[in-house]
């Protein structure tokens, strides 16, 4: 594991996006921390636009590794378009309306709420009544039952109890047998919370 830091430039005076974190499988999430900077050239038929980030869909792909089968994808839908999206019927789908108005099925999506479709459907159908800026997410049930509390996520209570001793002796000691600071940074790490009063319990 390691940490990261995040800052905006002296000019910056708005942010929109969103971020995502993926919980790897348990064979891969003590691989060494990479960073791949990817910007998807978009791909564009009658009345929509994507960019993929991860994964493949409609006809193009994004070189960034996964450690699972993964999709990741910006869909900008006008107004009056119908979108036939093919996906892995295996898969589960999330959609994130960012703006506009867009139905999915006969579900209209709610703005800024994550819409879950489970698997078993071979194409996502979209309707814009509005110009609609939707991101889908993809891939396989993950299959394994974790624990995700703040920036930790591990298989049980007392693992990440141990991540978060870790930490603190990070922000302790300024060094750590599994956390790191990113060289040259300018600030001091954020201190975690106490833990809850009870045993955290494992989802899938």
């Amino acid at each position: 594991m390691r940490s990261h830091s995040e800052y905006s430039t002296p000019g910056t005076t708005l942010l929109h996006g969103a971020q995502l974190w993926l919980a790897l499988p348990d064979s891969d999430r003590d691989t060494a921390p990479t960073f791949e900077h990817y910007v998807p050239e978009p791909v564009s038929g009658e009345g929509w636009e994507a960019r993929v980030f991860l994964g493949s869909l409609l006809g193009t792909s994004s070189p960034v590794r996964t450690y699972s089968p993964l999709l990741g994808a910006e869909l900008r839908v006008r107004a009056g378009t119908t979108l036939l999206v093919p996906v892995d019927p295996a898969h589960e789908h999330g959609l994130l309306l960012d703006s506009g108005s867009l139905t999915v099925g006969d579900e209209a999506l709610k703005a800024h709420e994550l819409g879950y479709l489970e698997p078993g459907a071979a194409t996502i159908p979209m309707t814009a009544a509005e110009d609609a800026l939707v991101l889908l997410l993809g891939g396989p049930p993950f299959g394994e039952q974790i624990v995700m509390w703040w920036n930790f996520i591990g298989r049980d209570h007392d693992e990440v109890a141990g991540f978060r001793a870790h930490w603190q002796r990070l922000l302790d000691d300024g060094a750590d047998d599994r956390f790191s600071l990113p060289a040259d940074d300018p600030l001091p790490p954020l201190p975690a919370p106490a833990l809850p009063n009870a045993r955290m319990v494992k989802r899938g």
